[in-house]
């Protein structure tokens, strides 16, 4: 049976540009704020450092390399759509 990628394609570049993509596509349409992103990338970045309740169930310098890319993606849609950043909690 032939294989589905073609061999110089990573599947997780493309489940990354799905991921980017979707997550645009609900800033856009005003479904997630960019508060909402930036909570997500401040839980990624826990989960990624080992500090929150479940970490990431994979090896650390990919859960560093996921959170640095949430970070890349939440800057480009905040720059892109703007909105209200999170509040800081006090």
């Amino acid at each position: 049976m032939a294989s589905v990628h073609p061999s110089s394609v990573d599947p997780g570049d493309e489940s990354l540009i799905i991921l980017q993509s979707l997550l645009c596509l609900l800033r856009e349409k005003n479904i997630l704020s960019r508060a909402d992103i930036e909570e997500l990338t401040h839980k990624v970045a826990m989960r990624a450092a080992g500090k929150a309740d479940a970490s990431l169930p994979c090896c650390a310098e990919a859960a560093s390399a996921a959170s640095r890319e949430l970070e890349r993606v939440t800057s480009y849609i905040g720059q892109r759509y703007g909105g209200k950043h999170a509040r800081l909690p006090s």
